[in-house]
């Protein structure tokens, strides 16, 4: 089955914005993000989330020049009307001899011309002193998200 077009223009944004990322090309990040764009990421990472397109290039273009930050896209999801997209990556920090491995869930604006929001999870063990692993300042309930099991677990003999 073919991929709509819409969904083919969103993996093509996705795919600039890494190539943008290992250019550590300042303004082809910022033109790839609405100027309200954020970054969420998972606990620990100082400065997130990182609110604007600016802020959002200035973090790669950092991480290039202090880690010799390196990308690639594994795998791309992304839905028929283009407004969301889903990818696992490798971001390989090539200075310090480190690989980071994650997923980032893409939020378009609607003519999919531009990135309004990336939520990255990482590949990692979860962190036993936190009772709720999470993104960062992400509001899970104002977004619909489940804040409590299903139901209870089922009593197994």
């Amino acid at each position: 089955m073919p991929v709509s077009e819409a969904a083919a223009k969103a993996e093509a944004l996705i795919r600039r914005y890494f190539q943008a990322c290992n250019d550590a090309d300042y303004q082809g990040l910022v033109d790839c993000f609405t100027e309200d764009a954020v970054h969420y990421f998972p606990p620990g990472l100082p400065g997130a989330p990182w609110r604007s397109a600016h802020a959002i290039a200035e973090g790669w273009v950092w991480c290039v020049a202090n880690m010799g930050s390196r990308w690639t896209i594994e795998k791309v999801l992304a839905a028929p009307d283009g407004r969301e997209a889903v990818i696992e990556w490798t971001h390989w920090k090539t200075a310090i001899g480190e690989v980071l491995r994650g997923d980032e869930w893409y939020i378009f604006n609607d003519d999919v011309s531009r990135i309004v929001e990336i939520r990255a999870y990482y590949a990692s063990p979860v962190n036993k002193a936190d009772a709720v692993n999470e993104l960062h300042d992400f509001d899970y309930e104002a977004r619909g998200y489940a804040l409590q099991p299903p139901s209870p677990a089922p009593k197994i003999a």
